[in-house]
């Protein structure tokens, strides 16, 4: 007989700890303070800010721990150097990121078992990602201290693939990038509007602006 989990009683909830991340600045507006595991699910139109996002993301991240960044569509080509270029990190942060170069999904997940200290990991994108949702969620259950980023591209306003449809149904935080611009929806907000990250200024506001006309 298949033995089953204790259940957890609402006294043993509401006493629980859990690690947040304690974000700063902007990315405190947008994000508040997540819980430290899960997947954060990022989505947008190629060319308004996404990869751009990212980086910037993964920047302030540096502050609270070790990343993986598993480039899956662009590798460590000339294109990601000028992208990183661009955030100008300092040489701790720059230390506390690892690039992959088109890594394939069971190679990251045996890296990550043979890794310590990793907080941190980058799918971008998961449409090059090759797995069911089976694999996906046996990786989430075999590191459930990390939290799992995933960049998607979009068709109109929906992630492309089932497998990227259903992560995004199951994301602690669900981004938008649009306009350079990145919005937020997330299970802890509880329904609380956060205010939007502007990933660029002037792009952003000569997007916006064109929209209103």
């Amino acid at each position: 007989m298949r033995r089953l989990k204790k259940a957890v009683s609402i006294d043993e909830l509401l006493k629980k700890k859990f690690i947040e991340i304690p974000l700063t600045g902007r990315f405190r507006d947008l994000l508040g303070r997540p819980e430290a595991s899960g997947t954060w699910f990022i989505k947008g139109k190629s060319g308004e800010g996404k990869t751009t996002f990212m980086l910037q993301l993964i920047k302030e991240l540096t502050k609270f721990g070790n990343i993986i960044y598993n480039s899956l569509e662009e590798g460590a080509r000339l294109s990601m150097k000028e992208a990183f270029k661009e955030q100008n990190l300092t040489k701790d942060e720059r230390n506390k990121i690892k690039l992959l170069h088109r890594e394939p999904m069971d190679d990251m997940r045996e890296r990550l078992k043979r890794s310590r200290g990793i907080r941190f990991v980058v799918i971008d994108s998961i449409q090059y990602a090759f797995m069911t949702l089976k694999e996906y969620k046996d990786m989430q259950a075999e590191n459930p201290n990390i939290v799992f980023i995933i960049n998607s591209h979009v068709k109109g306003k929906y992630a492309i693939g089932t497998l990227a449809h259903a992560i995004e149904y199951d994301a602690d935080q669900k981004i938008n990038v649009e306009g350079f611009k990145a919005f937020s929806r997330s299970r802890g907000s509880r329904g609380k509007i956060t205010k939007p990250y502007t990933i660029w200024e002037e792009g952003a506001q000569k997007y916006w602006n064109d929209l209103k006309l």
